[in-house]
């Protein structure tokens, strides 16, 4: 094989595993909310991503198996041709036959290494994991492409594999299983930090969301005595007097310090009712709050304020006494906000 012949097929297979690297780290680092969102427009290239995340293992398989006909091409092309190329030169400066193709085989070996790593390999993951929705959408179709015309291979391998694992008492999962648990997140934030990939502030504030969904309600809650509050009858300008002076944009209505709040009303329906000329009362304005129990797990609240359409939720005893109040704004800056290391 010729020289410009050679280096044509090496940059296609430089190319082609590219290709498969990023596709493979693109359909992993991709965000499939926004994919799915995206292909709910009709965008066709966000389906066939959102198509490939759902067979993931499927396409995994794919993509290992272009690179590795892609890292065989190279072996198989473009270290013969090089090492040839490089060979003659040799021989003119009198070094014996064998040494000569010794070393050029080392510097062939070297260079298509190079190429493979720095061309084949990192590049095209460090643009996949910068840009994944991109790159997803970019590379899901041809990559689909690949995987139905493979398809038998693909499952035959799979099959082969998963009754290997069976053998030695490993139960692969399928792609529907492929969450990760949070010890393993707590392990990957303890490992980035290690490597130096995160600082401190992003390790000490990835810990504390990955706590956050078991962390109970108890010390995140405004007690029921710094509640601020107006009587039901207030009126709008009651209601706009009470936020400029507490700084609070949500007011609860109260009848007195020792009652349970009946709902809540923003300054903004205040303002919209006083500009419209209307005496209603702050009753007539106000949203219901849903009630929490203190043993709620932050998911749990969160979960249940977004369902009521609702900033704000009070916070019970078992015995139905009121401890406090608790707010999405405040409970998300509470959990996520690092803690003070005194530097």
């Amino acid at each position: 094989m010729n020289l410009p012949v050679g280096i044509t097929l090496t940059v296609l297979l430089l190319a082609g595993n590219g290709f498969f690297v990023a596709a493979e780290f693109a359909l992993i680092a991709a965000r499939r909310g926004r994919l799915e969102r995206a292909a709910a427009e009709g965008d066709r290239a966000a389906a066939a991503a959102v198509a490939g995340i759902r067979e993931l293992s499927l396409m995994l398989a794919g993509a290992q198996l272009g690179i590795t006909m892609c890292s065989l091409g190279l072996g198989l092309v473009s270290e013969p041709v090089i090492a040839g190329t490089v060979i003659p030169p040799f021989h003119a400066i009198g070094l014996p036959d064998t040494a000569a193709h010794a070393v050029a085989f080392v510097i062939a070996l070297s260079l298509v290494t190079f190429l493979h790593m720095v061309i084949g390999e990192m590049a095209p993951k460090s643009w996949a994991i910068a840009h994944p929705e991109r790159s997803a959408m970019l590379l899901a179709p041809a990559f689909r492409a690949f995987t139905r015309l493979v398809r038998p291979a693909l499952a035959a391998l799979n099959g082969i594999s998963n009754l290997l694992l069976r053998l030695i008492g490993v139960h692969p999962r399928g792609q529907a299983n492929t969450s990760r648990t949070p010890e393993q997140l707590h392990h990957l934030v303890e490992e980035s930090r290690r490597l130096g990939l995160i600082d401190e502030t992003d390790r000490n504030l990835l810990s504390r969301a990955l706590r956050a969904p078991e962390a109970a309600l108890a010390g995140l809650v405004t007690p029921a005595a710094d509640i601020v509050a107006v009587p039901p009858t207030a009126g709008p300008q009651a209601v706009i007097d009470t936020a400029a002076r507490t700084g609070r944009n949500r007011i609860l209505l109260r009848d007195g310090p020792d009652s349970t709040p009946t709902g809540m009303v923003h300054v903004r329906e205040a303002y919209l009712a006083r500009a419209a000329g209307r005496s209603s009362t702050a009753a007539e304005l106000a949203h219901l709050v849903p009630t929490l129990s203190l043993d709620t797990h932050v998911a749990a609240a969160v979960a249940t304020l977004r369902a009521e359409h609702s900033q704000l939720g009070l916070v019970h005893a078992a015995d139905g006494r009121l401890i406090g109040l608790i707010s999405l704004d405040g409970l998300l800056a509470t959990l996520l906000t690092p803690a003070s290391t005194g530097a």
